[in-house]
């Protein structure tokens, strides 16, 4: 299909069906974006507001992602064995 054809179903399929890491990224974004406007009006220079918002969103997408998921990191397909903690039995 190419390039072209493969961005457009992955458009489509963000907006009809979105993963939960599709919804994580989005949430991620929108939050950069918020926190870079806060802190335009608190008058910090340019490269401590940007730093600063991507900070924000990084700790969005994690919060988001671990709502959505129940954990930080997603799990591996291919890792089918349990992992066997020693102090929570």
């Amino acid at each position: 299909m190419g390039l072209v054809g493969d961005l457009k179903e992955d458009v489509v399929g963000l907006v009809r069906d979105p993963t939960d890491e599709q919804k994580a990224i989005l949430v991620a974004i929108v939050a950069i974006a918020i926190a870079d406007r806060y802190f335009l009006w608190i008058d910090f220079p340019f490269v401590v507001r940007t730093t600063a918002a991507v900070g924000v969103g990084f700790i969005a997408l994690f919060v988001v992602s671990y709502l959505l998921t129940g954990r930080l990191v997603p799990p591996d397909e291919d890792d089918e064995e349990e992992y066997d903690d020693e102090f929570h039995p």
